[in-house]
C-alpha cells in the first residue's frame, strides 16, 4: 500500500498522455469532457469578480526594468480602484502585475498554461485556474475584465492582442479598452499596421486604428483608463 500513491501518480500521468494524443475513437469523446470541464473551471473563477483589468506581456526577465515596475504601479493603482487584476499568472510581467494587486491588498487572480517546459504560479496570485488547452484559457482571458493591458510580450502577447482586437473590429464583443504601454515597443508594429496592412494592401480600415490605445507609461496609462472607464476615487 506504500507505493499506491505514486502508482496512481504514473497512472494519472498516463491517462493524461493518451486522453491528449490525437488517436480518434473513445479518447476524442473524453477530450470533450477535459474542454467542457475547463471551460466550467474557468467560467465558475471569472464570476467571483466583477471589476477586472487583465494584464499581457512577457513571462520572461529580458524586458526593461521600468516595463516591470509599471506593469507593477499600474496594477497597484487599478486594484485599488476595486479592479481584481487577472494574469496568465506566470513570471515576467504576470508576476509584477499580481504582485502590484497583491501589494496594495486587492484580488490577485492567475489564469495558468500548463506547459511542458513546467510554468509555474507566481507567489503573488491569490486565486487561480489551471489550464491544458490554450484556446479554453484564451477564452477566459478574452472574457475576463472591462479592461486590457498589453506590455511587450513575444507570440503570446501578440496573439491575444490580435485576439481582443478582431472580437472588437467583428463586433462579437462590445468595444472594450485596449491599452499598450510601451511606445518604443509597440510603434514599429503600428508603423507596419498602417503602412503595409491599411496603405498598401488596405486589409483593415482607418477606423480600426480607433480599437486600441497606445502610450508611454503607467502614469499616461492609468489617466486613460480612469477617463475610458469614468473611475472615480
Amino acid at each position: 500500500m506504500k507505493n499506491e500513491p505514486k502508482k496512481i501518480e504514473v497512472e494519472s500521468k498516463r491517462m493524461d498522455k493518451e486522453l491528449f494524443e490525437d488517436s480518434g475513437g473513445q479518447n476524442e469523446t473524453w477530450r470533450i469532457f477535459q474542454i467542457m470541464s475547463e471551460f466550467v473551471t474557468g467560467f465558475e473563477l471569472l464570476r467571483k469578480y466583477k471589476k477586472a483589468a487583465t494584464f499581457f506581456g512577457s513571462s520572461r526577465s529580458g524586458l526593461k526594468p521600468k516595463e516591470y515596475k509599471d506593469a507593477e504601479d499600474l496594477a497597484g493603482q487599478l486594484a485599488q480602484d476595486g479592479y481584481a487584476i487577472i494574469t496568465g499568472g506566470a513570471s515576467g510581467i504576470m508576476e509584477f502585475a499580481n504582485k502590484g494587486a497583491f501589494k496594495a491588498g486587492g484580488d490577485s487572480v492567475g489564469i495558468n498554461i500548463e506547459l511542458p517546459e513546467e510554468q509555474t504560479i507566481n507567489k503573488y496570485v491569490k486565486d487561480s485556474a489551471n489550464f491544458h488547452h490554450f484556446f479554453t484559457r484564451k477564452v477566459m482571458l478574452a472574457f475576463a475584465s472591462q479592461v486590457y493591458i498589453f506590455f511587450p510580450g513575444g507570440f503570446g502577447t501578440l496573439d491575444e492582442f490580435f485576439e481582443l482586437v478582431t472580437l472588437v473590429q467583428t463586433k462579437k464583443i462590445k468595444p472594450i479598452p485596449l491599452i499598450l504601454v510601451g511606445r518604443d515597443y509597440w510603434q514599429p508594429l503600428q508603423d507596419f499596421l498602417k503602412k503595409t496592412v491599411y496603405k498598401d494592401h488596405q486589409a483593415i480600415s482607418q477606423e480600426d486604428f480607433n480599437l486600441y490605445h497606445i502610450v508611454d507609461n503607467a502614469d499616461e496609462a492609468y489617466k486613460l483608463i480612469k477617463s475610458i472607464l469614468k473611475i472615480k476615487k
